[in-house]
């Protein structure tokens, strides 16, 4: 395995949600390995900003707003990256939302359904949008990105964990329906990473102090954790991983620490 495993020069990958966080991060991580970057979220100004601080490391990249809960602008999504870039290589689905935190006794209908059309549904269509013209052209990697928080049962976040875990069964369906074509379809189940996704969690010094001492590298992750093993799955280093959830979470799952 050398780094040419790793090179993502010539491919056109749209990472979703990618103005902060982890997002972010994917989005630098595979301008760094050669990629041509569309930068996509809710607000263009954001969008820009990224993409200039990815411009200026010489890298080719356009940043095009979306709401991803809306079917019609995915599609502008779609039609847009492919005008300004290329054909669609890699997929990364990082976009979602979390607006309600306690028991799903008490969640509203509203609530329940914004957390699965963004955080599922919204995948669905952008996979949907992109896979077809990926098999058309003799394969893709579509990586979408869960949370460990699917993997345990949790009394607060129960509406959040019960999307991401739809994702894996998502990536699960879709791996093997588009293997044939040869497109790969992953995901990725970050732990307790420092984003403003998460600032409520880490941002407390107990709870932040509580999670370190629990976790077997006793540190919670950073965005560049989560992007390394993104830039695995998008890449040649990943050709013969499809249907597969990496965690990334410092060992807090194999350590039985709740999500």
């Amino acid at each position: 395995m050398t780094s040419a495993s790793f090179d993502m020069t010539g491919k056109v990958a749209l990472v979703t949600g990618s103005s902060r966080g982890i997002g972010r991060a994917i989005a630098e991580a595979f301008a760094e390995a050669g990629a041509r970057v569309v930068v996509s979220s809710r607000r263009q100004d954001a969008c820009d900003r990224v993409a200039r601080a990815i411009r200026s490391r010489g890298a080719e990249v356009a940043a095009i707003a979306c709401n991803v809960s809306d079917r019609d602008a995915i599609d502008t999504l779609v039609a847009s990256a492919v005008e300004r870039l290329g054909p669609i290589d890699v997929l990364v689905g990082n976009a979602a939302t979390n607006p309600y935190f306690g028991p799903l006794l008490d969640i509203e209908d509203r609530a329940w359904d914004k957390v699965m059309s963004t955080n599922v549904r919204s995948n669905l269509w952008l996979c949907n949008r992109v896979i077809p013209g990926m098999a058309e052209r003799g394969g893709g990697a579509v990586v979408l990105m869960s949370s460990i928080a699917a993997f345990k049962g949790d009394a607060a976040l129960g509406a959040y964990a019960v999307s991401k875990a739809a994702e894996i069964q998502l990536v699960r369906s879709l791996a093997v329906e588009w293997g044939p074509a040869r497109v790969r379809v992953n995901a990725i189940a970050p732990g307790l990473v420092r984003t403003d996704f998460a600032r409520a969690l880490w941002e407390d010094d107990a709870r932040r102090v509580a999670r370190e001492r629990a976790t077997p590298l006793r540190r919670i992750g950073e965005p560049e954790d989560v992007a390394g093993a993104a830039v695995f799955l998008a890449s040649r280093a990943g050709a013969y991983v499809t249907g597969q959830c990496i965690v990334v979470d410092g060992g807090v799952t194999v350590a039985g620490v709740a999500g």
